[in-house]
């Protein structure tokens, strides 16, 4: 058992390129990671890594060691995955994260589900609107809104919101609904910041056409938690993503401006290592968002064909 965790702390410093990497990836501290490539090495006989300006780096000897080691690893773990898929009974700490709008609106109702479904589970819901490095910041499953797909995790798709222009009724009863996308000029709209009165873009859901229309913002604000509360109190018109909106349209909490056109969508991704056996925990957790996230409403159906080339890169 010592040998293979000394083999994952070599892989863990390689994957990650740095002894600090891995030991926090590990739970423990750099010195001992260095006692564990130190101890596997002398039973190699051979150096293993090197350090190359400010990032490790395999010798000849380490790169052919590496993939024969990841080979043993992953089946080390595909075996035990396996013999505690027998018990049918999902147990250990989970780490999921995501934005903090969807976390707190959404993701966080889900997990407590979860939670209820599989008692022998323990779960951290971590909401950060940063892009966040699951492997880095030890995550199991990430769920993420837009933005890059790393190229060395599992990038499921999951789909996508477009978001919609939102009034209250009491602001509309008082200061009228557009009728054309450039009478958005002259009503109060509420935005993201930091940002300037830089334009909007929207798009007619059934033409495809675009269009860029002028807005003016007397206040801007950088939580989409509190922006939405803004809307519903009646302090005026914003675009917000159809799965934080469309139950509140179709109570009559809020209503849609100019229906035909939408804003940019949101396309969301669950990330997660790309291991051939996944912990059973980590394969229950994905399957139960992704049917979740798929149930939001508002939600468009048809993945967006760069989304899919890139999520399978």
């Amino acid at each position: 058992m010592d040998t293979l965790r000394a083999i994952r702390a070599f892989l863990n410093s390689v994957e990650l390129g740095s002894l600090s990497g891995a030991a926090r990836a590990m739970d423990t501290t750099q010195p001992t990671i260095s006692k564990l490539l130190a101890s596997l090495e002398h039973e190699l006989g051979a150096r293993l890594l090197q350090r190359a300006s400010s990032r490790l780096a395999l010798t000849d000897e380490g790169l052919r060691f590496h993939e024969r080691a990841q080979r043993l690893v992953e089946d080390y773990d595909e075996a035990l995955a396996d013999v505690h898929a027998q018990t049918h009974t999902p147990r250990g700490l989970l780490r999921l994260s995501a934005p903090r709008a969807m976390g707190e609106g959404r993701v966080n109702a889900m997990a407590m589900a979860f939670l209820d479904m599989h008692p022998a589970i323990e779960l951290e819901l971590l909401l950060d609107d940063r892009f966040v490095d699951p492997l880095e910041e030890r995550i199991d499953v990430s769920l993420r809104l837009g933005g890059p797909l790393p190229p060395n995790l599992v990038a499921r798709y999951v789909g996508s919101w477009p978001r919609w222009l939102v009034a209250a009724p009491r602001y509309v009863a008082l200061h009228g609904m557009p009728r054309k996308p450039d009478e958005l000029a002259n009503h109060a709209y509420i935005r993201y910041a930091p940002g300037a009165d830089d334009g909007l873009v929207l798009h007619h859901d059934r033409n495809g056409r675009s269009v860029q229309v002028t807005v003016r913002s007397r206040y801007r604000l950088n939580s989409a938690v509190a922006m939405l509360d803004c809307v519903r109190q009646g302090a005026g018109i914003s675009l917000q993503p159809s799965w934080a909106v469309a139950d509140l349209v179709a109570a009559g909490e809020l209503v849609r401006v100019l229906p035909p056109y939408s804003g940019p969508a949101q396309h969301a991704h669950l990330l997660y290592a790309p291991r051939r056996q996944q912990p059973l925990r980590v394969r229950m957790l994905v399957e139960f968002l992704t049917e979740r996230l798929e149930a939001l409403p508002g939600r468009r159906l048809v993945e967006p064909k760069a989304m899919a080339l890139q999520a399978t890169r």
